[in-house]
């Protein structure tokens, strides 16, 4: 019996299951709604893992052109990818620590002054992904592993949001929302720097942003375009007969490079689809029962919750995070140092973000210079982080987000002073 409970235990579908029937038990669903839910998280799982495929293979074919044309390893920063590849070898620990973490944030909201709910329940995930990786690496295993990991994933949700705070009154313009997305040291630091460069800046909404551009809002649009250009860019580099006699069976070389970032933008839709499959059911249970034991909590929600305060600057802020990542990525080629390519998620996602940020504290200038710094700090923690995720660190992929740098990095050398 034990041998089953443990093999059961061992698969993260499985287990995040378990999770989401119990969440949806204690919320007093019906039979119908709970075998619903807990179905749909497995499948989840499953989904994410059949994305993980498609991304893998899309990365790779990149990786190779890359290397061949320019000489250098080329690493694209995507959350979704690292995680799925992670998960194939960290499942159950991130289950686990995702799980007891958000227990431990509602402890911390509870008992200290750090009143937030992290709610941005994919974030979690990956952060839960990342220290699970950190610590295995780092030697540790088994109950405190997962001990440690919970304690700090739990912390860092509430620590976040509470940093974020002061610019999100001036966002908001009141206190009743918080901010929960794991970029948190890249949109203070933006606030920061609009700050800096932005008296009597006027604020971007004081002006009328081009319409054609609009369609860059489209995610999976704005992957495909760039990826294609970023392909193409590479293909070129390599040749027209590298890669017809050596990766596309003959297709022709311009058309592979089109099909293949299509391709990379399509795996990152499945990616999210079954994420949000997993957690659909998990973080409504977690929410309601949060709330209801610290009554005083502020949600803390995803990065999206700040757009509609200042459309112009997400725009803005995309354009320059992802300038600040081209510029990032010569700087890098030039100190010979492993190559991060700018990747449209983060840059799309968290340059917006920095970008509203900025504007927040220095009008028009906050916003551009704001989110410029962000793209060149995106580009440089992940270089940072690359030793101390273990086998990741040679994965064609890595975390993006400022936040996963900063605790991975911090975390990492941590446990090398302490553990070995």
């Amino acid at each position: 019996m034990l041998k089953v409970i443990l093999d059961i235990l061992s698969v993260p579908a499985i287990l995040v299951g378990l999770v989401a029937l119990v969440g949806l038990i204690a919320q007093k669903k019906s039979a119908t709604d709970t075998i619903k839910g807990t179905i749909k998280t497995i499948m989840g799982f499953l989904v994410l893992s059949g994305g993980a495929g498609i991304v893998v293979g899309s990365l790779g074919h990149f990786g190779t052109m890359f290397q061949q044309g320019f000489g250098v390893q080329g690493i694209v920063p995507n959350n979704e990818a690292i995680v799925a590849l992670a998960l194939k070898t960290y499942g159950t620990q991130t289950a686990l620590i995702m799980v007891f973490g958000m227990l431990a944030n509602i402890l911390i909201a509870r008992f200290t002054k750090l009143k937030y709910i992290f709610l941005t329940g994919h974030h979690t995930l990956y952060m839960a992904c990342m220290i699970a990786a950190i610590l295995v690496a780092g030697g540790m295993k088994g109950t405190s592993l997962v001990i440690v990991g919970s304690i700090l994933l739990g912390f860092v949700m509430a620590f976040f949001p509470a940093i974020a705070q002061p610019t999100m009154r001036k966002i908001t313009g009141e206190d009743n929302v918080a901010f929960g997305h794991f970029g948190t040291v890249g949109y203070v630091l933006s606030a920061y720097v609009g700050k800096l460069v932005g008296k009597n800046s006027k604020s971007t909404e004081e002006m009328e942003f081009p319409q054609g551009l609009t369609f860059l809002r489209d995610t999976s649009v704005a992957i495909a375009l760039v990826m294609a250009i970023l392909y193409i860019i590479v293909a070129l580099a390599c040749g027209r007969e590298f890669v017809e006699s050596k990766l596309s069976d003959g297709q022709n070389f311009i058309l592979f490079s089109l099909i293949q970032a299509i391709t990379f933008a399509g795996g990152v839709y499945v990616i999210l689809a079954g994420v949000r499959l997993i957690l659909a059911e998990i973080v409504p249970a977690f929410t309601g029962i949060a709330l209801k034991i610290v009554p005083d909590a502020k949600p803390a929600l995803d990065c999206p919750v700040v757009y509609p305060y200042a459309p112009n600057a997400v725009l803005i802020g995309f354009l320059s995070s992802f300038l600040g990542g081209i510029v990032g990525m010569f700087i890098l080629i030039a100190l010979k140092a492993p190559v991060i390519l700018p990747g449209v998620v983060p840059h799309f996602f968290c340059g917006a973000t920095a970008g509203v940020y900025g504007n927040a504290t220095g009008g028009r200038r906050g916003a551009f210079f704001g989110a410029f710094v962000h793209g060149l700090l995106i580009t440089f923690l992940p270089v940072l982080l690359l030793p101390v995720l273990g086998n990741l660190g040679y994965a064609n992929t890595t975390f993006s987000d400022a936040d996963f740098g900063v605790v991975g990095i911090v975390l990492g050398n941590v446990l090398k002073l302490f553990i070995r």
